[in-house]
């Protein structure tokens, strides 16, 4: 079914809104995916602040257009099937991760590319970005490994005390004798 003028600029719109936002985008490809298994993607999508977007692929290159997005010529030959779009509003790398763990249990869910950066990125490179840890793991490890560098520090700067401690000590009698 043929979409109206008023319905076509709405979804135009909200794609150019999205696209604004975004601070990564994931192209995918769900044609042979369920829309029982799309709406458990939406959500995890949108438990961790990024969003999924289908819509027609013209829209999709005029929206990309109208936001001085100029990589639909890349995008264009890597898209066989239906587009959907997901896209990273609150972190670059979470859409990355969840459209990978997802497509890991629906195969039918392909990662095409991506845009990171402001730069179109293949499909091995989001792979890529998919396998990092999240942003909290990297912190808590930072944090864990400053925390252990200090602990040693203190623990060496202790042993040296006592060091000093145990050689002005006084001998003891019993020890004269």
């Amino acid at each position: 079914m043929a979409l109206t003028k008023e319905k076509k600029q709405k979804s135009l719109d909200s794609l150019k809104s999205h696209i604004a936002n975004q601070k990564s985008v994931i192209f995918t490809d769900f044609s042979k995916v369920n829309s029982k298994d799309l709406f458990v993607l939406r959500k995890q999508l949108k438990e961790q602040g990024c969003a999924l977007k289908i819509g027609k692929k013209t829209l999709m290159r005029i929206a990309f257009g109208q936001s001085n997005i100029s990589y639909w010529s890349k995008i264009k030959s890597s898209i066989p099937g239906q587009l959907a779009l997901v896209f990273g509003i609150e972190d670059e790398i979470a859409p990355a991760r969840i459209a990978y763990q997802f497509s890991k249990t629906n195969e039918n869910l392909k990662i095409l590319g991506g845009i990171f950066e402001n730069r179109f990125i293949e499909k091995e490179k989001v792979l890529a970005l998919a396998m990092l840890p999240s942003r909290n793991e990297l912190l808590s490890r930072l944090v864990g490994s400053l925390a252990s560098t200090t602990a040693s520090f203190v623990r060496v700067l202790d042993k040296v005390r006592e060091s000093k401690e145990a050689a002005s000590a006084p001998a003891t009698p019993a020890a004269a004798a």
